[in-house]
Order: C-alpha cells, then sequence, then structure tokens
C-alpha cells in the first residue's frame, strides 16, 4: 500500500494572533541605559563631580563598579555582521501560514531566521512593534497582479523602516491529496492573486469553480485536514511537501515571468551607504493646482534621480477635497503618492532633493526607508 505521507513538523504550526488593537510594550532597555538609569552617580552630568567635592572644575571620578562593566556593551566582530547578513537570531514575522510564498522570500532575505507566520498582515506588523519578532517581510507589487493596496496604507499607519527589499519568483503548483486525478476536481482554491495568475490553466484543465482563501498556504492546508477529494489548491511546492499532498502541475500561472516584491521591515532604519545600489522609499501630498505634480517630480529628474515606481492612494484622513473658485465648487479626491527612487539617503543629491520637495510642493513628507537594492536573480 502507499506509505502514509510524512509532514513537517511546522505545518502544524498556528499563525501569530495579536489583538487587532494591540498595545505596544515598552522597548526593551538595553543593559547600558538600565544602569545608567538606576543611580545618578553611575552617570553624572556636566559639574556634577564638582558639587561632590565643593570645588569647581575639578570632577570626582566614581569608584570602580564590577556590575557596571559587565553591563557595558561588547564590541561588535565581523561575526556579528555575519549574522545580521544571514538573519541567525533573528525572529522574522510574515503572512500566512507555513509554507507561504512570503515565508520563502523571508528564507530568501534572511536564510537563518525563525519564521513566524501571522493571521494578517496588521499581525505581522504589530508582532515587529510588540517586540514579538525583529523584522516583518511583507509583498508590495507583484509583476501581473500589480501592488497590493493594503500593505501602502499600512506602511503610513504604523511606524515601522523599510530596511530592504527581495524579490522571489513565484512558481504556482496544482496540489491534491494522494490518489485524486485532474479530472475528479471540480474546484480550486487559493488566494485571490494567485488564482488570477493561474485562471486560463485552470480553465483549460476543466477546474471552473474558485473558491478565495486568505493565503495560498492556507488552502492547501484546509484541504489536507478536511481531506478533500474534488479541491485542489494553488500553492507552492514546498507548501505540498509540508502538508503531504501530490503535486498535480507545475508551474500553473499564465505568465512564466511572476514575480513579487517584498519588502523586509524593521523598528529602526538602517544607516544608508553610497558603496552599492540603494532605493528610497516615500510617500508625500501635494496642494491641488495644475502641474503641481509635475513640479514635485522635476525635483528628482533635474539631479538626475531616476524614479522606480510610484503608486497614487486616497488619503483616507482627507478624503475629499473642495476645489473654491469662481466656478461650482468641485470635490476631487485627496491623494498620497508613494514613490521609490534610485538613490541612498546619504548621498546629497537625495537630500537635496527631498528638501527642495519639502520646502516647495509638499504638504506632507516622510520618509518610509533607505535600503539596499536587490540585485540577486529572483
Amino acid at each position: 500500500g502507499t506509505p502514509a505521507p510524512t509532514r513537517h513538523p511546522a505545518a502544524g504550526a498556528r499563525p501569530l494572533r495579536l489583538p487587532f488593537h494591540s498595545v505596544s510594550v515598552r522597548p526593551r532597555r538595553s543593559p547600558v541605559s538600565a544602569s545608567a538609569s538606576a543611580s545618578p552617580q553611575q552617570a553624572p552630568g556636566p559639574g556634577d563631580g564638582d558639587r561632590a567635592n565643593g570645588r569647581t572644575g575639578v570632577p570626582v571620578p566614581l569608584p570602580f563598579s564590577r556590575d557596571a562593566a559587565i553591563a557595558l556593551p561588547r564590541p561588535l566582530t565581523s561575526a556579528d555582521l555575519m549574522g545580521e547578513a544571514s538573519g541567525e537570531g533573528l525572529k522574522v514575522a510574515y503572512q500566512g501560514c507555513p509554507g507561504a510564498y512570503s515565508e520563502a522570500a523571508a528564507k530568501k532575505a534572511y536564510p537563518s531566521c525563525e519564521t513566524v507566520p501571522c493571521e494578517y498582515f496588521e499581525t505581522a506588523f504589530q508582532a515587529v512593534e510588540n517586540w514579538v519578532a525583529d523584522r516583518a517581510v511583507l509583498p508590495l507589487e507583484n509583476s501581473l497582479g500589480g501592488s497590493i493596496h493594503r500593505n501602502y496604507d499600512l506602511l503610513l499607519r504604523h511606524r515601522l523602516h523599510i530596511v530592504g527589499e527581495v524579490r522571489l519568483a513565484v512558481r504556482h503548483c496544482l496540489l491534491a491529496n494522494r490518489g485524486v486525478k485532474i479530472e475528479n476536481l471540480r474546484s480550486a482554491m487559493s488566494h485571490p492573486q494567485a488564482l488570477a495568475q493561474c485562471e486560463q490553466t485552470l480553465t483549460k484543465l476543466g477546474i471552473e469553480h474558485r473558491e478565495a482563501v486568505d493565503d495560498t498556504a492556507g488552502a492547501a492546508k484546509h484541504i489536507a485536514e478536511q481531506n478533500l477529494q474534488d479541491t485542489a489548491a494553488v500553492a507552492s511546492s514546498l507548501a505540498a511537501q509540508l502538508y503531504g499532498l501530490d503535486i498535480l502541475a507545475e508551474n500553473i500561472q499564465d505568465d512564466a515571468d511572476n514575480v513579487t516584491r517584498f519588502m523586509m521591515l524593521a523598528r529602526e532604519p538602517i544607516i544608508p551607504r553610497t558603496d552599492k545600489p540603494f532605493k528610497t522609499s516615500i510617500v508625500f501630498s501635494l496642494e491641488e493646482g495644475p502641474g503641481q505634480l509635475f513640479k514635485a517630480l522635476a525635483v528628482f529628474a533635474l539631479r538626475k534621480i531616476n524614479l522606480t515606481k510610484m503608486e497614487s492612494r486616497p488619503h483616507k484622513k482627507r478624503p475629499l477635497r473642495v476645489a473654491d473658485d469662481n466656478s461650482t465648487p468641485l470635490k476631487h479626491f485627496d491623494y498620497l503618492f508613494y514613490v521609490d527612487f534610485e538613490a541612498s539617503m546619504a548621498d546629497p543629491n537625495a537630500q537635496n532633493a527631498l528638501s527642495n520637495l519639502k520646502q516647495e510642493f509638499a504638504t506632507f513628507l516622510r520618509v518610509l526607508g533607505s535600503y539596499p537594492t536587490d540585485v540577486t536573480e529572483a
């Protein structure tokens, strides 16, 4: 007989759930901060030593403390920097179940990291803010499906910083329980974008009914747990391995070039550099008027800074703007503009462009992150 499928231990992991309005915990203090605030005598300010001996200009040295010495930070080593690059010791949050493409993106960005599945995109943001995770990896755009608008809105709602990007080639597979044939299938289950990316192929296979769920790996898990015999999942080959499913067809996406771009987010920004290709992501708003957007973008063109992406989203806190002139007042959408450009914030050209934009045109401007460009193969 056919041996029972072996399932990866991670397949049973439940996505992290946090309350929607989760209260951020106070950031953990480093040992130095804790010791410095324990007693004013441990960290005297200017003149503290003068008052201690009643004289002026002669500070009194503090007695040596073994505990204080132990609490001092140790110097960084090359191993520390390598660990950051590989993700060793990092917890990386992503939306979905184990086997999701977002988990694969997290592993590509930080090969040695510990991944933390989250039920919603919002939860992944909160996991980093509340110190449950060190990074979050979120998809921002797909070469076939376009932008993931939900995550653009969340970037503005939360105060995390973009610290990197990773591009991942998406290879969809048709997965089903052991013994199920393609001719037995009546339905396909997956994330809405995955279903849309495989629409023509599914139709050719005679699978007419579609069922949308929160993520691709979640579809595979549901089919395995419910032992469905007439429904297949559109998911990754890793999901098939994790949940003990057969791969009935590989690379079923309608377009062979199917790439998703992910952002890595952290509580603190990284230090921008100029010795490697960098991108910077910003969001801004403008006053209403003819040519305002053209003039705003000219600050980059005049400095030969290349724009790689631009996305406009209605301003949620100020959705409508009334144009009051001599004619009948009109109501317009008020927009936020998300822009990516090829320059580091360490580049004076980029600094001058943003200064020009802020002083002359923008009513609101925020730098979302300045980070290394992903130059690897997708």
